[in-house]
């Protein structure tokens, strides 16, 4: 009965880790894409060194 106890023990102490684990790269995986999706932004932001290179429309 005690090796049972100890093996339940240790699953559910495997299944919380594997939880964390996998909350862990789903957060992971959310940044990827938030910054993914700034990076295909085409009316994103223009950095300060390419304001000078363009002339003003007339």
């Amino acid at each position: 009965m005690f090796t049972y106890e100890l093996h339940t023990l240790r699953h559910a102490e495997l299944l919380r880790e594997a939880a964390a684990e996998r909350l862990a790269h789903e957060a992971a995986r959310a940044g990827k894409g938030r910054r993914w999706m700034r990076r295909q932004d085409p009316e994103g932001q223009v950095s300060p060194t390419a304001q000078h290179r363009f002339a003003r429309a007339a």
